[in-house]
Order: C-alpha cells, then sequence, then structure tokens
C-alpha cells in the first residue's frame, strides 16, 4: 500500500519531466465558442496588408482599448500583433466585461468574402478555459 503512492507519484513525474509548462496544460484547456460576429473598421486600417494576408482558421487574439469613442472598444490583432479591426461596438459590451474581469478570450477567422473593394471577414468568438 505504501509504495503505491511513491509509483503514482513517479508516474507523474514521468510525465511532466522535460516539457515546457504549455505543453503541460494545453490539453486542459477548453475553447468555449461564445458567438459569431465580424471585424470592424478594417477600411480605417493604416497596413491594409493585415487583410490580404488572413486566412480562414486564422486565430487572432483580443485585447481592451482606451478609445474615446467607445468605452467598451476591443482591438482584434493578428498573430504577429498588428490590428485587424474591433469587435463591433453592437457586439462588445459583454465581451469587454469579460476581459475586464481576467477572462481570456481569443477569436478565429471563420471566413472572408471580397465585396469589391471591401473585404467582410468573420469571426467566432471563444473564452479560453482551463
Amino acid at each position: 500500500m505504501e509504495n503505491e503512492l511513491t509509483k503514482y507519484e513517479q508516474q507523474l513525474v514521468s510525465l511532466v519531466q522535460n516539457k515546457e509548462l504549455g505543453e503541460i496544460i494545453k490539453p486542459l484547456i477548453k475553447e468555449i465558442h461564445l458567438f459569431d460576429s465580424f471585424i470592424a473598421g478594417t477600411t480605417h486600417l493604416d497596413d491594409k496588408t493585415v487583410i490580404d494576408a488572413a486566412k480562414e482558421g486564422d486565430a487572432l487574439s483580443l485585447r481592451r482599448e482606451n478609445n474615446k469613442y467607445d468605452q467598451n472598444a476591443i482591438l482584434i490583432l493578428n498573430a504577429d500583433g498588428k490590428k485587424m479591426g474591433y469587435v463591433p461596438e453592437k457586439d462588445n459590451i459583454v465581451f469587454a466585461r469579460l476581459l475586464d474581469a481576467g477572462k481570456i478570450l481569443k477569436a478565429k477567422i471563420s471566413s472572408i468574402k471580397k465585396k469589391g473593394s471591401f473585404t467582410q471577414i468573420s469571426i467566432g468568438i471563444y473564452m479560453v478555459d482551463l
């Protein structure tokens, strides 16, 4: 009986030994789909190459922004940290509250549609849960 605990402890150590923290935690992470929306403000970007480089399935990060026009503004950034636009104002109040409460939110591009000179990028918004 006494050795069982030691044996179990050694098995746990062997599972995590020589691994990065991210590798250990990754299997425990769940992404909870919250909402579907689109990226707003893409026509006002200084660097429009971020829109041209976007692909379906790309992971995006969400970050609160101090914005004089919208107190609930949420920036959408690509994997390189470049601004792609915003969560639309009509959709952002709940997500702003979640981010302000320390929750981790991210987005993924679900579709990209060219409409003349305009590109509509649809996204899914997810909460990362451990």
